[in-house]
């Protein structure tokens, strides 16, 4: 019964960080476009990707 004293309070707090965070969350505009980033997901582009790094001649490869 002692555990209970002690699971109790840790339970509402991390609950409390829980709601927390999601208002922040909302405020921060998380949930603001929630289509677009499954429509880039899904979208056909193209492009290659450019490696910032040395290419493979210059690395000696």
């Amino acid at each position: 019964m002692e555990v209970i004293a002690f699971l109790v309070p840790l339970a509402l707090l991390l609950g409390l960080f829980g709601l927390l965070g999601f208002l922040w969350s909302l405020k921060n505009g998380q949930y603001d476009d929630l289509e677009g980033a499954a429509w880039r997901a899904i979208s056909d582009d193209d492009e290659t990707p450019t490696t910032s790094g040395p290419s493979a001649a210059h690395r000696g490869v």
